[in-house]
């Protein structure tokens, strides 16, 4: 395991999550980093914690050695005094996680396929190495100084943390299908994790927030069909999505490989999207005008929208492009949406 750097200093708090706390810090060869301190939880017995505290330690090794562009860096790794904590000293990610993206809305299209294809190549480069990330999340995707995204947190779940603490331990609504049912994890069930990043990127808290949460569902079966997608989502994108989601691991890509070459396939139409309770807004410059439509939600049950192009500057008239004609309800309102965006 790599040495303790005598001159770490630690700093504010930066973040909290249930598998510690994470200051930014400094010291005499990194500069600034990020550092996770890990701390025994009250209740907690002593085997207990000794074996939390041992899966932890078990993967310092490789922790310290996946070095990739896409991975954050983790420099050492330590037993505080006392053995009531354990102490990861990190790259720190500036650009803060892709958390606060996603409760800001929906992420464009071109913005979630960079990040994607980002972290596919990071997780590639974890799997090559035999590692598993096993909590593949929105939190846990870095933004380096230069936007880059990159993977945090890997190895800090284990199975044994999955079977013990389902509800808690990690993200539950990214836990796949077959873990629920008491299979381990391997490279499907983070390319299931990514698929539901992926969902949640695309969508924003507000919408994704509107469904049941998965970790009521997921265990069921056939969760995939009951996704509900913003109909600007091109077929192409809910279809990757869909087979990362897949009940059956052997449906699902089979390697990580497969996946690049699938993200790389993906239409970006430039669309930003705004979700509020009562509307969704969609706007699109094309040339000197700009295209924009309205969804409208007046009760549970009363719907519309419409859609025209107007001029970006100056004067010019206002172009009907498509619109419900009145209230309807949402499986109507989405039907004709969906075909809006991709006829």
């Amino acid at each position: 395991m790599a040495g303790v750097v005598p001159a770490l200093q630690i700093g504010q708090k930066l973040g909290a999550g249930h598998f510690g706390v994470v200051y930014l810090g400094n010291d005499s060869i990194h500069g600034e980093v990020a550092v996770k301190v890990l701390e025994r939880k009250a209740g907690q017995d002593d085997a207990e914690w000794d074996l939390h505290k041992a899966s932890f330690l078990s993967e310092a090794q490789n922790l310290s050695k996946a070095k990739h562009p896409n991975v954050v860096q983790v420099f050492h790794i330590e037993e505080l005094p006392g053995g009531q904590s354990i102490r990861f000293c990190m790259a720190y990610c500036p650009g803060g996680s892709l958390q606060a993206l996603y409760e800001q809305g929906p992420m464009n299209l071109k913005s979630v396929r960079k990040i994607a294809t980002e972290v596919a190549i990071g997780l590639g480069a974890l799997h090559t190495r035999g590692l598993l990330h096993r909590d593949i999340k929105p939190g846990n995707i870095l933004l380096d100084g230069q936007g880059t995204a990159q993977i945090g947190d890997f190895g800090l779940v284990t199975d044994r943390l999955i079977a013990g603490y389902g509800s808690v331990a990690g993200y539950s609504d990214h836990i796949a299908y077959e873990v629920w049912g008491g299979a381990p994890t391997s490279v499907k069930t983070d390319f299931w994790a990514f698929g539901m990043t992926l969902f949640r990127l695309l969508h924003g808290k507000d919408w994704y927030e509107r469904s049941p949460a998965p970790r009521s569902v997921v265990a069921n079966g056939g969760f995939v069909n009951s996704l509900t997608w913003l109909p600007h989502i091109p077929k192409a994108w809910r279809s990757a999505i869909r087979r990362m989601l897949n009940d059956d691991p052997e449906a699902r890509y089979q390697s990580d490989q497969q996946l690049l070459n699938a993200l790389s396939n993906l239409p970006i139409p430039a669309w930003t999207v705004t979700v509020s309770p009562a509307k969704v807004v969609w706007e699109m410059l094309d040339g000197t005008r700009k295209k924009i439509v309205e969804w409208t939600t007046h009760s549970a049950r009363s719907h519309s929208w419409s859609a025209w192009s107007e001029p970006v500057r100056g004067s010019g008239r206002k172009r009907t492009l498509g619109g419900s004609g009145g209230t309807i309800g949402k499986v109507e309102v989405l039907r004709q949406l969906n075909g809006f965006f991709d006829p």
